[in-house]
């Protein structure tokens, strides 16, 4: 059943954590997992109004929220990397996906998180020049990781961030190279929370909007 849920998500993507989650333990679901269903449910029959606009603009700037929870499965201890593109006002791409090693700390599983959005989002800058759309200003993702940020402008590794593996390296080149730009986000303005966790319902509301 859970499955059949997962076309809403182009359209309502509010419920992508719940449904993300669901998926998951559709092979030994049991009542309770149902239940979950149903509450699904009731929140897409309180909510017919609600989807995506995209409104006619010139607006063509690219910028990607990206964030990861740590150890967020509570089987395998692995945690889920998710991103959310923006081209200007309008959200045209969501990823998410479950990593397949487990990180050392927060600080791995937002630098590994965006390096996987920075493969996106130059794939999207490629798509865009070949319509003749070009961008001179490096593209920027948003990250609330401060840690995540100071490793990505340096070359040197620390000892606390040798076990990160050599491939995502191509992170930090893209920032040295001035491709893209990381930026400091706080956690009240963080859109792509509403796709990782949980959240109280002001604050969901709140970026729902």
């Amino acid at each position: 059943m859970i499955i059949n849920l997962l076309y809403v998500i182009s359209s309502r993507p509010g419920i992508m954590q719940d449904v993300g989650l669901g998926s998951r333990l559709q092979v030994n679901s049991n009542e309770m997992h149902l239940n979950v269903v149903k509450l699904i449910f009731k929140y897409l029959q309180g909510t017919h109004e609600y989807g995506l606009w995209y409104p006619k603009s010139k607006h063509f700037n690219l910028i990607t929220f990206t964030n990861s929870d740590f150890v967020g499965s509570i089987h395998d201890k692995k945690s889920t990397s998710r991103g959310a593109h923006f081209l200007g006002d309008c959200l045209v791409s969501l990823e998410r996906k479950k990593k397949s090693c487990i990180s050392l700390s927060t600080t791995e599983a937002q630098y590994i998180a965006t390096t996987t959005c920075c493969t996106q989002i130059l794939c999207m800058k490629k798509t865009l020049r070949d319509m003749h759309v070009e961008y001179e200003e490096p593209l920027r993702i948003m990250v609330d990781n401060t840690s995540a940020i100071i490793i990505s402008k340096y070359t040197v590794l620390h000892s606390n961030t040798k076990h990160i593996p050599i491939k995502y390296d191509f992170l930090r080149e893209q920032v040295v190279n001035k491709v893209v730009k990381l930026e400091y986000i706080t956690s009240n303005e963080k859109i792509v929370d509403i796709f990782t966790k949980p959240l109280p319902r002001e604050q969901f509301e709140y970026l729902r909007e």
